[in-house]
């Protein structure tokens, strides 16, 4: 019913405008009295529950961060099945983004172009929201993102992620540093270990008690990744995000017009698929198994999340296939996950 509804209706508005229309009835779900209603049949398996960055997540299957730009839809999330949500990217200063239109549908390859630039309201403007969303019992795990102000320059980002650090850190399960989007000139600079070093220790120090993770660009050479990812293990970190929107363009099934009309942007979808696994299994043979890595880039069914998990994610995001497939995604990745798992042997009375 979603797809028809989809096709029929939603691929004839402005793709922004449709995120901001669902966000909003998410956002509501709660208060409109179905929420609890929602919540019983999208709960995912007890079964499924895992236990990472010391927290336990009701699935290994959560939301990634660009969705939720300002943990406005926290509870709505929660409730259609999302074991986590990774709110932001957050960035210390209010900002508007990069100008509309700026968020482009590849249907043909179940793919999305965004140039969206960190619009927010700022780190001191979602603090309280934040806080109050982690004081609920009933809630799903809350990782918040946070990056650069565009407004600062490239030398002063220390200080605007600490900045970031110190409002969000408290109300936070875990926090993600992103220096990989492309939609903020300078950021994906910051990858550089002799810039990136002094970021990660001094966010780390101002987060205090809550796990620090970084998250990564695909387009990073896997030297460049084996040199981030020893980096992260001396300095301690609580894990990799592996990984962000790509700006390569091969491959493609959609138009080439279509796809040089969408213009500048970060990629993300089913074509991140391949990179994502590839970087997910180079980082997990680097890593102990304490060390929490969360594959996110191109998963789409129960049976893609299942492969991550199989080759070594801790977690794994999506987002665009949520895009795709509607509110009731969360809940058919967790189902199929928990149809996946063997059923529990049956003691025999002999052995009793």
């Amino acid at each position: 019913m979603y797809r028809f509804f989809f096709d029929t209706v939603l691929t004839r508005i402005d793709p922004e405008r449709a995120h901001h229309l669902a966000f909003v009835v998410i956002q509501r779900l709660p208060l409109l009295g179905i929420g609890r209603a929602v919540r019983r049949i999208t709960r995912p398996d007890p079964s499924l529950a895992v236990t990472a960055l010391g927290l336990r997540f009701d699935s290994p299957f959560g939301l990634a961060a660009g969705f939720d730009k300002d943990g406005k839809a926290i509870r709505g999330l929660g409730q259609l099945g999302f074991g986590h949500v990774e709110v932001g990217t957050i960035t210390a200063r209010p900002q508007p983004g990069n100008p509309r239109p700026r968020l482009f549908r590849l249907l043909a390859d179940s793919a999305v172009i965004n140039r969206m630039g960190f619009n927010n309201h700022g780190a001191a403007a979602a603090r309280s929201r934040l806080a109050r969303e982690a004081s609920r019992a009933t809630r799903p795990v809350i990782g918040v993102n946070i990056g650069k102000s565009r407004v600062v320059d490239v030398d002063d980002a220390v200080s605007d992620y600490l900045e970031s650090a110190a409002l969000l850190a408290p109300a936070a399960d875990y926090l993600v540093v992103n220096v990989s989007s492309p939609n903020t000139p300078g950021l994906r600079g910051l990858q550089e270990l002799e810039r990136l070093a002094p970021l990660l220790s001094a966010v780390q120090s101002a987060a205090g008690s809550t796990p620090v993770l970084v998250k990564i660009a695909p387009d990073l050479s896997d030297d460049e990744v084996r040199r981030i990812t020893g980096l992260a293990l001396e300095l301690g970190l609580a894990g990799i995000i592996a990984n962000n929107t790509t700006l390569s363009r091969e491959g493609l099934t959609t138009d080439s017009s279509i796809v040089e009309a969408a213009g500048a942007g970060g990629l993300s979808g089913a074509p991140l698929a391949a990179r994502s696994l590839e970087l997910l299994v180079l980082i997990r043979s680097l890593v102990p198994e304490e060390f929490c890595v969360i594959s996110v880039g191109g998963v789409d069914t129960a049976a893609d999340v299942a492969a991550r998990l199989d080759a070594g994610a801790t977690l794994v995001q999506g987002y665009t296939a949520f895009l795709y497939h509607g509110p009731l995604w969360a809940r058919s990745i967790n189902r199929g996950l928990a149809a996946r798992r063997p059923a529990p042997v049956a003691q025999s009375p002999a052995a009793e």
